[in-house]
């Protein structure tokens, strides 16, 4: 199975832009957002806060998608790991990508944990919210998830995508009918509010019963932090270079706000409904229910396939990542032997719930540690050319290691850690000096090893030869734009008629159970809408498209 690990994409493997919706969608509408979501609940964050902070923090991860991430993607067609070591040379990239291959096992680890909080419920295990497992039984359900996700990153990015494309119009559904199912849990707990007519009393009953302003320190900027910088590692610091790669336009960057907006925002504020329904539901605090739990309390047999899923739709993509990551210290070593290594790791974190316990901490030290790398790649790529040095000098001197990169990455870290110890700044915020840091830094310390005087002869034959793949890549899709498009076939068109019918019917259950209180009711019918759905689903997309004439 041919990933080009190590060279460009070819014209003939770029994906539509159904693809990218899928994977963003089915990726960042998951299993952290069942954890993420009722955090904020949990932590005492005021309704207004957690609103306007998520559409700031996530307006603010598209657009450094959208302006950052895609176009280098695009242009390169190479992986994060390849390119990261065109400009900063083997030497570094060796130890980025231990490190960055590291952060990611740990990320995707947490994910197989919130898959198996689900399990664990079949089997009548208790919440595993330490950071140790306290059954032994719970070990089995992880390594059992993780033996199935590991299977699935080995087949690669197609395989990854279509998984996500089968999930994803699912999971968003299920986010919105788990809340809805259990407002009339909300309200009947808030003497305050008797029913909801109109937007005032929904904000009342959020303020009274959901996202209740216990005076903390976190607040809208936090928020923004938390929204803008949960996946930094994927934008700002280019780790979707990896699966924007393979973008026929860098504009599909945009498809992210589907990820974002629906997953980042709603379906944070979905989850946070469904944590402070299933809390008072089951008269405990909110901190001593995982993931498993909530989705159970809200959607019953549903809700536990619902966080398999997400805990799947995560980690999936997560494992490709990190196989790769592994993959480029060695070009010989097979990606699909490597990813089967990473998870293994990953499934033996996964046992051990110490990053699902602690995620939003972890998630900005991820975003610390590997926004340096972001900033030098951006200042190499978009600013050498306008300061006059030699793009890729690196590569044309013949370096081992780009000496200006790795002191960049030590000094930007530095300045981060003394921001946090000094000045008390939030670990969530030290992503944005650390990134900024690197882009004014790393050009200044290049050009006193001599990236001004490298030979400039030599860069511009590089140059030429990639601008004849940039040529050739667009005349190839030129071409394909004027070919015949593939009709529909009226099988298909059907089985998405039926496919959204299965979805729509979801939600009138979940009205209807609104209505009239009847949550058990609801419980067994959400799961025949479910059946029907992966059923439709998944024969459309493993069904083959018609060829063009």
């Amino acid at each position: 199975m041919s990933e080009f690990d190590r060279v460009p994409v070819e014209p003939d493997s770029l994906k539509p832009g159904r693809y990218f919706a899928a994977s963003y969608a089915g990726e960042h509408v998951a299993g952290t957002e069942f954890v993420i979501g009722a955090m904020f609940v949990a932590w005492g964050v005021g309704t207004i806060d957690v609103i306007q902070g998520l559409i700031i923090g996530n307006a603010l991860a598209v657009l450094t998608w959208v302006l950052v991430c895609g176009p280098i993607a695009t242009d390169t067609r190479l992986t994060l790991y390849t390119y990261l070591e065109k400009i900063t040379g083997p030497g570094f990239i060796k130890i980025y990508s231990v490190v960055n291959g590291i952060l990611f096992c740990v990320l995707a680890g947490a994910m197989i944990t919130v898959s198996a909080s689900a399990v664990r419920i079949l089997f009548n295990i208790p919440p595993q919210v330490h950071w140790y497992p306290t059954d032994l039984s719970f070990i089995f359900v992880a390594i059992s998830v993780g033996v199935v996700i590991s299977y699935s990153a080995m087949r690669g990015f197609t395989f990854v995508a279509q998984f996500a494309e089968v999930s994803a119009p699912w999971m968003i559904s299920m986010f919105f009918i788990g809340a809805i199912a259990l407002m009339p849990t909300l309200v009947a707990g808030t003497p305050a509010v008797s029913t909801i007519n109109n937007a005032a009393d929904l904000l009342q009953l959020s303020q009274l019963s959901i996202w209740r302003d216990m005076g903390t320190e976190m607040n809208v900027w936090h928020v923004t932090a938390i929204a803008w910088g949960a996946n930094l590692a994927f934008h700002g610091a280019l780790g979707d270079m990896t699966i924007l790669r393979f973008a026929k336009k860098s504009s599909y960057a945009w498809y992210s706000a589907i990820g974002m907006f629906i997953g980042h925002f709603a379906a944070w504020l979905a989850a946070g409904i469904m944590g402070a329904g299933a809390a008072m539901l089951l008269g405990k605090a909110l901190t001593s229910l995982d993931a498993g739990e909530v989705a159970y309390q809200a959607l019953g047999s549903a809700g536990i396939l619902a966080v398999i899923i997400a805990g799947w739709t995560t980690s999936n993509p997560t494992i490709y990542r990190a196989g790769l990551a592994f993959q480029s210290l060695n070009p010989n070593w097979s990606r699909e032997k490597v990813t089967l290594a990473v998870g293994v790791i990953t499934t033996i974190i996964a046992c051990f719930p110490f990053v699902f316990t602690g995620l939003l901490n972890y998630l900005g030290i991820m975003a610390l540690v590997m926004a340096p790398t972001g900033g030098i790649i951006f200042a190499e790529h978009y600013l050498f050319k306008k300061l006059d040095l030699v793009r890729y000098w690196r590569e044309v001197r013949d370096d081992k290691i780009n000496i200006p990169a790795a002191v960049t990455w030590i000094i930007s870290v530095t300045i981060a850690a003394i921001l946090s110890f000094e000045f008390d700044v939030h670990v969530l915020f030290l992503f944005v000096p650390a990134w900024f840091s690197a882009v004014i830094i790393y050009p200044v310390l290049a050009k006193g090893a001599g990236a001004g005087k490298a030979d400039r002869s030599a860069a511009d034959r590089l140059e030429h030869t990639e601008n004849n793949r940039k040529m050739n890549e667009k005349a190839y899709l030129l071409l394909q734009e004027e070919a015949n498009k593939p009709p529909t076939s009226m099988v298909k068109l059907i089985l998405k008629i039926l496919a959204v019918a299965a979805i729509i019917s979801g939600f009138v259950v979940a009205i209807n159970a609104y209505g009239s209180g009847d949550l058990e009711r609801f419980k067994s019918e959400i799961i025949i809408t479910t059946v029907a759905y992966f059923v439709v689903a998944i024969i459309l997309v493993i069904m083959p498209e018609k060829k063009a004439k």
